[in-house]
């Protein structure tokens, strides 16, 4: 029997199974710098641990994408190793605070599986969980990535997709923020004077900045995050695939996207959920990205006159400034769009 790993294809998987991703991983300021260093998060909670304390947390935060992403690597050597494309996100919760120092390890449960129609591949969804050293459940989403088979000529016979909500509700948001003095939110140093209340639902925001990706950044990136995936970084073998080249990880753009909603969002300093989202097309090195953002629900949470949520629909495109709003109609996506997602977001009040 071989020691090596080749991967799950898409027969390995059986609905209800349950599995515990290596390896552990303790976050460290080294992460948080290079992180940094790749997208340029300016996020001023995230960014200062004097900020931070002021009010009310014991330190800065790691940015929720960064554990997002440290999770998500977690399970692509089980899940997504022999994976075509990773389609997209649902229901996911950011629950507590991830700080330098602490450890995350992972697990998923698979809940649903479904053949497609040209028997060489079928798409799994997973329920993935971090989990800290204390125990705690840091952040809990599903995916759905579409993987190849084994043996194309054997049909599987598995047709079972999950329901997804198609958004949190506000009574699930906002876990992971202690109570805040918004008393001390200095809006000079986190760069904007804007608030909860200062947005309106309908209103479309241009994040007017674009990002050029690098080959060797992306693969960088994707390296921190111990994601395995082939597509990301074999050019022999990609090299002879429908796109002749490698992709990059569809979380390098979301992460793209989200520094680049910065300027008109930034006081939007945590993440409190992913409802979905979904990868619209491929994108490769030397593409740049551009992000506009549409306010499309705003929420009071319970119990809380600290902060607010605004639902937003993020969007990121490729070579296309976003000044007339690239998006979604009755036709379809708009050519240059890749990213389509919906986030929750927390702001003081």
């Amino acid at each position: 029997m071989s020691k090596t790993n080749p991967g799950n294809f898409f027969e390995d998987f059986s609905v209800g199974q349950v599995i515990r991703h290596a390896t552990p991983r303790t976050v460290t300021e080294g992460d948080v710098s290079l992180y940094t260093a790749l997208y340029g998060s300016r996020f001023a909670v995230q960014s200062s641990d004097a900020f931070a304390r002021s009010i009310g947390y014991e330190r800065a935060p790691l940015d929720d994408l960064l554990v997002f992403h440290i999770v998500f690597g977690k399970t692509v050597p089980d899940i997504s190793l022999n994976a075509v494309a990773n389609l997209g996100y649902a229901g996911c919760r950011f629950l507590v605070p991830v700080f330098p120092g602490d450890s995350l390890t992972a697990t998923s449960e698979v809940i649903g599986l479904k053949e497609n129609s040209n028997g060489k591949t079928g798409v799994v969804y997973v329920r993935s969980c971090g989990v800290n050293q204390h125990g705690d459940t840091v952040l809990d989403y599903v995916r759905w990535v579409m993987v190849r088979k084994k043996d194309p000529s054997t049909p599987t016979g598995h047709d079972t997709v999950p329901s997804l909500p198609a958004a949190l509700a506000p009574d699930a948001l906002g876990d992971a923020v202690p109570i805040l003095d918004v008393e001390d939110f200095d809006t000079d140093l986190s760069g904007s004077p804007y608030k909860w209340d200062d947005y309106e639902v309908g209103e479309r925001i241009d994040h007017v900045d674009g990002m050029t990706v690098e080959e060797a950044e992306h693969q960088m990136a994707t390296r921190l995050y111990q994601n395995t995936a082939k597509v990301h970084f074999n050019q022999f073998t990609e090299g002879k695939g429908r796109f002749g080249r490698r992709l990059i990880y569809g979380g390098h753009v979301i992460s793209l996207a989200r520094a680049l909603s910065f300027n008109g969002l930034s006081n939007a300093f945590h993440i409190a959920a992913i409802n979905g989202g979904r990868h619209v097309a491929p994108l490769f090195a030397g593409e740049t990205v551009f992000a506009w953002s549409e306010i499309v629900d705003k929420a009071a949470l319970p119990a809380r006159d600290d902060v607010g949520a605004l639902r937003i629909r993020l969007y990121a495109t490729k070579d296309a400034p976003c000044s007339a709003y690239p998006g979604k109609n009755e036709a379809g996506y708009e050519p240059s769009v890749i990213l389509d997602t919906d986030l929750w977001l927390v702001l003081p009040r």
